[in-house]
């Protein structure tokens, strides 16, 4: 039943509107929450050492080429698809800058703290399920806040908008050229991004769905 889902849910700690900057403390908790499972998830793809998400592989490939961790590249990559907004005339909230503060600090935390990696493949193959799975938590989490777009999905929306091609294309279209660049940097493209190609569509739904049992009261 999940997978029918089509709209972010409206719950207990969705924000009124998007560009909102004094939300209710109840939002930024769970906005936080989110983030921080989105974060934590995405780490569990590069424990398993069996292939990042699309994004990660294109941070960990700059991290080998220029130096710094995967988390200060996720950080400046958010940056420089915050920059791509400008022409295309988005619009960032609070979300978006809590996105790229958090995303970044817990995948460097993650790999920081915990080795989730083994010698047995099933294992690692189960770590990077995993990690899908909790991605998707997490964004079940966190888009409800409605405090605006992450900086990826921001830029998705605006090239769709410029373009008029479908949602399914234009994002397919990114994640490619993003794993792409980031396999030629060295990053570890692998089954795991597979993993993450086949599989996150229908973990951010059920996220959703969960997240759909907390409904507004008003």
């Amino acid at each position: 039943m999940f997978l029918k889902i089509k709209t972010i849910p409206s719950t207990i700690w969705s924000s009124d509107h998007p560009f909102n900057f004094t939300p209710p403390f109840k939002t930024i908790l769970f906005l936080i929450l989110g983030l921080a499972t989105f974060g934590f998830g995405s780490s569990l793809l590069i424990h398993s050492g069996i292939g990042n998400s699309p994004w990660v592989v294109l941070a960990e490939g700059l991290s080998i080429q220029l130096g710094g961790t995967i988390g200060v590249w996720t950080f400046g990559c958010s940056m420089v698809v915050l920059l791509a907004w400008i022409p295309l005339k988005e619009k960032p909230g609070l979300g978006t800058i809590l996105n790229i503060l958090i995303i970044a600090s817990v995948l460097d935390l993650s790999l920081l703290l915990f080795d989730f990696s083994s010698e047995h493949i099933l294992i690692n193959y189960f770590t990077a399920s995993l990690g899908v799975i909790i991605v998707g938590i997490g964004s079940g989490i966190y888009l409800p806040a409605n405090l605006g777009p992450g900086p990826r999905d921001g830029l998705m929306t605006g090239l769709q908008r410029v373009t008029g091609k479908p949602i399914a294309w234009v994002r397919s279209i990114m994640e490619i050229t993003v794993v792409a660049l980031g396999w030629i940097l060295g990053g570890n493209a692998g089954i795991g991004t597979i993993f993450f190609a086949v599989g996150i569509g229908p973990a951010v739904a059920f996220g959703l769905y969960l997240a759909s049992y907390f409904p507004r009261k008003d």
